[in-house]
């Protein structure tokens, strides 16, 4: 927003006043601070409730799953249910995500955000006390459904406020994802035997974190975010017809109208992003469900094996900065999909060899193969030229990606009950993961949703 408010200033004293000479020249920046402190005051508060609402989107799953054994217990799951409860977020993530762009059109995705947010402070809430597991699940669908809209939103959100940092803005957020994903794992176990060892309360109280992120949102409900004057995407459209002829003459020819919707699904792009964001995210839930549970069945104590997921999950902290921030440098960022998936065949590889005596190693590795998460929002926002354009590919390749993500978490729990080991699950896990890359290096390429979905 800065940058933008910074171009008006130029825009609006270039021109002479009407009687000559320069004594209105002064009065537009007399002006300027008043008009635009509000915007600043604004902008600033987007920051932080990006910053809170990121760091919500994760511990309803990764608590879970610091104490899905006491969970199973005190609920009586079999592996196959408890394989269920961990698909549960990418189904509903699947089905509510894609009503995300309709309901921030209709009401702005401020006021959606913060929906959501209270969404997850309700559903983290109650779910621990409502007895019985269809009661569990019904709760924590509540608190996915808050998550799945604003996973769907944040890339829309950095992209209307942020458009000329949209790799600074989302390696923050996937930072402060990271970050909450990597604290709520490590902490749960301890935090649980502070509160007197009942798993309810160990849950429960993660709910004080999500209603701190509705706050910021509150004061931005009837804001619809930045738009863009029609003078400035005018003259945005001239400088893209100069450009001369070849790739960017045929991207000027091709885009559609912005008020118009894409058709998505003729793009080979956005399939191959939603695929691609499907099997990181089968890989990410089977983590963040499962490896806590592979450990303590190979002899690693509860509280170290929380800590072990904590540390895959904080990988994300630095890297998920990073990462985005090089991603929008290079104009194919299919060998950082190859690099992530390479070090993801390690992990799985020593977690199916030596789950404990490496298990230091195994949490680092898939800690940074979990970074295709950070890689796959920016190349959302990469992959699209518009803020609709955006809004359309992320619901698209979110909630497909997230339909392709269901079986695995499932799967893993119905293959660890039938062979009674990890072996079966973690080979599975390493096969994927070769698709995965093939998929992330065809969506990495140089190219945009309304080159193909106009064509």
């Amino acid at each position: 927003m800065a940058s933008e408010e910074t171009r008006a200033v130029p825009t609006r004293t270039a021109t002479p006043p009407a009687g000559g000479g320069t004594a209105g020249a002064p009065r537009p920046q007399e002006t300027e601070p008043g008009a635009h402190r509000p915007r600043a005051w604004a902008t600033r508060l987007v920051v932080v409730g990006i910053v809170l609402s990121a760091l919500n989107l994760r511990p309803a799953i990764t608590s879970l799953g610091a104490l899905l054994e006491e969970v199973r217990d005190g609920l009586g799951m079999s592996g196959g249910v408890a394989g269920l409860l961990t698909s549960v977020p990418p189904l509903c993530f699947a089905v509510f995500g894609v009503a995300a762009p309709r309901l921030a059109r209709r009401f702005g995705p401020a006021a959606v955000v913060c929906a959501g947010m209270a969404a997850i402070t309700a559903g983290l809430l109650v779910r621990p006390y409502v007895g019985g597991t269809a009661g569990f699940l019904a709760a924590s669908a509540l608190a996915l459904m808050g998550i799945a809209v604003s996973n769907v939103l944040m890339p829309v959100i950095v992209k209307r406020w942020f458009p000329d940092k949209v790799g600074s803005m989302t390696g923050l957020y996937s930072m402060a994802l990271a970050l909450g994903t990597s604290v709520a794992a490590a902490v749960t176990v301890p935090l649980t035997d502070a509160l007197g060892g009942g798993w309810r309360e160990g849950l429960a109280v993660w709910a004080a974190l999500a209603a701190a992120a509705v706050l910021p949102w509150l004061p931005l409900v009837r804001d619809r975010g930045p738009r863009e004057p029609e003078r400035e995407r005018g003259a945005a459209r001239e400088t893209e017809r100069a450009r001369g002829t070849g790739r960017e003459t045929e991207r000027a020819r091709g885009a559609a109208p912005q008020h118009a919707p894409l058709r998505i699904t003729r793009s080979r792009t956005a399939w191959a992003l939603a695929a691609f964001f499907g099997l990181q995210a089968t890989a990410a839930y089977v983590t963040m469900g499962w490896m806590p549970q592979i450990f303590r069945d190979a002899g690693v104590p509860a509280g170290t094996a929380g800590v072990l997921l904590a540390v895959t999950m904080v990988m994300g902290v630095p890297l998920a900065f990073v990462i985005p921030r090089v991603a929008t440098r290079l104009p194919h960022q299919g060998p950082i999909v190859l690099v992530l998936g390479v070090c993801g065949l390690a992990g799985y590889a020593g977690l199916y060899l030596a789950p404990a005596g490496g298990a230091w190693a195994w949490a680092l590795l898939l800690g940074v193969s979990n970074c295709a998460f950070p890689l796959a929002l920016t190349m959302v926002g990469m992959r699209a030229r518009s803020g609709p354009g955006v809004a359309q590919l992320s619901a698209f390749a979110q909630s497909t990606g997230y339909l392709i993500s269901i079986p695995g978490p499932l799967l893993v729990g119905v293959l660890y009950q039938r062979s009674g080991g990890w072996g079966l699950p973690i080979a599975l896990m390493a096969a994927l993961m070769v698709p995965q890359m093939a998929v992330g290096f065809l969506a990495g390429r140089d190219r945009t949703v309304e080159e193909e979905a106009t064509r």
